[in-house]
């Protein structure tokens, strides 16, 4: 009886432990820890991040290839603007070139944040372990609704200007007189044109008198 509940014993022991390592093993993959994996830290600069948050990834060339793994403000004496330094991980085989450009990109127009990063050509000069290159900052929200606003306003001002007869526009659609001229420059036209194929001999004609 004795060797058989510790018989017992030990398979409930084992299918513990088992489950306790698929567990683990759960965790650390949705955790997305790079325990099992080599590669190596750098920084990237801006003065605006545009919500980005910890845990974005990082992109190369469209390709998954790390993370951020902290965000910290810096006030740099020699900047009059507030630094924001990503420390991201990337992938050893990975190789930044000095002349790369980095922004933040978003997935979508309201999904996910991340850092994208387009490869430059000066693989003589990439970046080191620890290294910082600066990124390009997004636009803010406001500014583009800015941009927007004067857009708008500038379409309804040339309307305005329109139905009040303003402009080339509004002359051609309100003045009666530039309708009437340009018709009859029109017809002037169509006349000649008519003419010219029924007697197409006044070309030569005319390029005799020229000469």
């Amino acid at each position: 009886m004795i060797f058989g509940k510790s018989k017992l014993e030990l398979k409930v022991g084992l299918f513990v432990f088992i489950g306790l390592c698929v567990l683990v093993l759960f965790v650390l993959s949705i955790g997305k820890f790079r325990t099992w994996s080599s590669g190596y830290k750098v920084d990237f600069v801006f003065h605006f991040v545009n919500g980005l948050k910890l845990g974005a990834p990082v992109r190369f060339a469209g390709l998954d290839v790390g993370e951020i793994k902290s965000l910290t403000i810096n006030n740099d004496p020699t900047d009059p603007q507030t630094q924001v330094h990503l420390e991201c991980w990337l992938k050893n085989e990975v190789r930044i070139p000095k002349d790369s450009k980095i922004w933040i990109n978003t997935l979508g127009l309201l999904g996910e944040k991340y850092v994208e990063i387009i490869p430059g050509k000066d693989y003589a000069n990439c970046l080191l372990a620890n290294a910082s290159l600066f990124g390009v900052d997004p636009m803010p929200m406001h500014e583009v609704f800015n941009i927007a606003k004067g857009v708008i306003d500038h379409a309804d001002q040339m309307v305005m200007q329109m139905n009040s007869g303003q402009g080339t526009i509004g002359r051609l659609l309100y003045d009666e007189r530039l309708y009437t001229n340009l018709e009859a420059s029109t017809k002037n036209l169509e006349l000649m044109t008519d003419d010219l194929k029924r007697h197409p001999w006044k070309l030569l004609f005319r390029e005799k008198e020229t000469k």
